[in-house]
């Protein structure tokens, strides 16, 4: 599929969503939800170009979202723009020191350090209650964006439109990072890291690099839910969370950065509909729906639309 191809369907994706959160009230926290879902699994994307995946990456979001709940219960003034960078940046520091140990792991063993040290983080934000508030999590109030104190209505919306405008902007940069030189690097450290070493580049530093990207986007994510919800519990870094952002970047494939937002949306679609009518199977239906994916579309649905594509082009 050609590029003009995607952005016209990006647009349209993105006008049906404002469309939804315009007339429907309701699904302006499910969208959000969808939205920062996503960003959160093109996190776990740039690592997957890499050949590596971790099954601790939640922790990135509880560290983004109570960074956002203490810097807006201690500044209740302080705009929500403000409170998103905090989110955002105390994620990038998590991120750049356990990237300078993990860096030297592959394979199971990176995905498992990843496992223990999002582990321990949940238990520590569990027993400190007095400045985590423990399993009930920490409230903050709703704050202004961009000087604008708004009702919860109107706040969702906004919320809605820079979420959905952070995910386009984040979708484009991460495309472009996988078509530069650096993401090269991260594609060759799948393929064939010797190489890569014997002419003279660092796969550590590669590595290290597409962490610190990775753990931004994931902390973004788990910003903009916390924002969003008023509330952040430690079950934003639980492994379950881990586990759902690695089925939504593997359901919506690593070959271009909309396949984590396809992926995402599936993901919440079912969700939905077990919800509504499957109660208790939802996982039946998460479960069926990943081994589907795996037989007959190992690279994704975003690797089958490039295939189906790619076929209806050589007809041509």
């Amino acid at each position: 599929m050609k590029i003009s191809g995607f952005s016209v369907w990006v647009t349209v994706a993105a006008i049906g969503l404002l469309a939804v959160g315009f007339a429907f009230p309701w699904a302006r926290v499910p969208v959000i939800t969808f939205l920062s879902y996503g960003m959160a699994a093109l996190g776990l994307t740039v690592l997957m170009r890499a050949g590596q995946v971790s099954f601790g990456h939640a922790m990135y979001a509880a560290i983004g979202g109570y960074a956002v709940a203490f810097v807006a219960r201690s500044y209740p003034a302080v705009d929500a723009v403000v409170v998103l960078l905090a989110g955002v940046l105390a994620s990038v520091v998590a991120g750049s020191l356990a990237a300078a140990f993990l860096s030297r792991y592959r394979g199971i063993f990176f995905g498992m350090l990843n496992l223990g040290i999002s582990m321990v983080l949940f238990a520590l934000v569990g027993k400190l209650y007095h400045w985590t508030g423990g399993t009930d999590g920490l409230r903050f109030e709703r704050p202004t964006i961009l000087g604008m104190a708004l009702e919860r209505g109107e706040f969702e919306l906004t919320v809605l439109l820079l979420t959905l405008g952070l995910a386009i902007a984040v979708a484009w940069l991460v495309q472009r990072y996988f078509a530069s030189a650096a993401g090269q690097m991260m594609s060759a450290i799948k393929t064939n890291e010797t190489r890569l070493e014997y002419i003279g580049i660092s796969a550590r530093k590669s590595l290290s690099e597409g962490y610190v990207i990775s753990s931004a986007l994931v902390g973004l994510a788990g910003s903009l839910l916390a924002l969003v919800q008023g509330l952040v519990t430690p079950e934003s870094g639980y492994w379950i969370r881990s586990g759902e952002y690695v089925f939504i970047a593997i359901l919506g494939g690593a070959g271009h950065a909309v396949g984590a937002f396809l992926g995402a949306g599936v993901f919440e679609v079912i969700k939905l509909v077990a919800a509504a009518y499957f109660t208790n199977a939802w996982q039946i239906l998460l479960g069926t729906t990943l081994i589907a994916v795996i037989f007959f579309a190992p690279h994704g649905m975003m690797g089958w639309i490039q295939r189906r594509g790619t076929q209806r082009e050589r007809k041509v």
